[in-house]
């Protein structure tokens, strides 16, 4: 029979391990971390931030940056200050991106609209992540911007022709400071986000626009 002073130190070792599992904190997983970004961004109705945008794509690349305002629902204005002017704005019907260093504007629909900017609805509370993300998990191997966030991967729904990861750069406060698309031309369209100002006062005529006299007005008719 074995003596119950050596069984001792062996019931004190579990009971240790058993009250750091107890006390230890649950490890957030993908689904409590996406439905806190739903959550976070469904209670916005405006938001303001400063961009930079990164292209990277045929031995191209590209950084341009500015100050982008949303709105719901479905509005975007973003103005671009460097290295040149430009302004995107939508209404929630109709987009235009005007150049006016080429005097041109060109008008899409919103609605067939499906270019690279279509994962930024997330930024307006429209869509559910693990619903509008296929396979939606961590991705560890990924360089965060800053160290305390999280990374996401997931493949967009409804654009796999397009489109083959988007990987969204989460904060602790489950806003989305980063997000990069990866091009199925193997290009990489980033998106980084700073000094966000939500549920801000933003007139409707930010969303608006008309083409300044002199402007070449292009209408494109498959929202490509």
């Amino acid at each position: 029979m074995r003596s119950p002073i050596r069984q001792q130190p062996a019931l004190l070792t579990i009971a240790f391990w058993l009250a750091v599992v107890v006390a230890a904190p649950a490890l957030p997983n993908v689904h409590s971390v996406a439905q806190a970004v739903d959550e976070h961004y469904n209670h916005l109705q405006s938001l303001q931030a400063e961009f930079t945008e990164i292209y990277q794509g045929s031995g191209v690349e590209r950084t341009e940056s500015g100050t982008l305002w949303l709105k719901k629902p479905g509005k975007m204005r973003w103005e671009y200050r460097s290295p040149e002017e430009k302004l995107f704005v939508g209404d929630g019907r109709d987009a235009w991106l005007y150049l006016p260093v080429e005097k041109q504007a060109r008008k899409s629909s919103m609605r067939k609209l499906e270019n690279l900017r279509s994962p930024l609805a997330f930024l307006l509370g429209k869509t559910k992540l693990e619903k509008e993300l296929h396979l939606l998990s961590f991705a560890p191997d990924i360089q965060s911007w800053k160290p305390e966030d999280s990374m996401l991967r997931g493949v967009p729904r409804g654009l796999e022709d397009r489109v083959r990861q988007v990987l969204l750069e989460v904060t602790p406060e489950h806003q989305i400071a980063r997000i990069l698309i990866h091009g199925v031309d193997d290009s990489i369209t980033e998106y980084r986000f700073s000094n966000q100002k939500e549920n801000i006062e933003v007139s409707d005529h930010q969303f608006r626009f008309a083409a300044p006299a002199g402007t070449e007005v292009v209408e494109d008719e498959t929202g490509e």
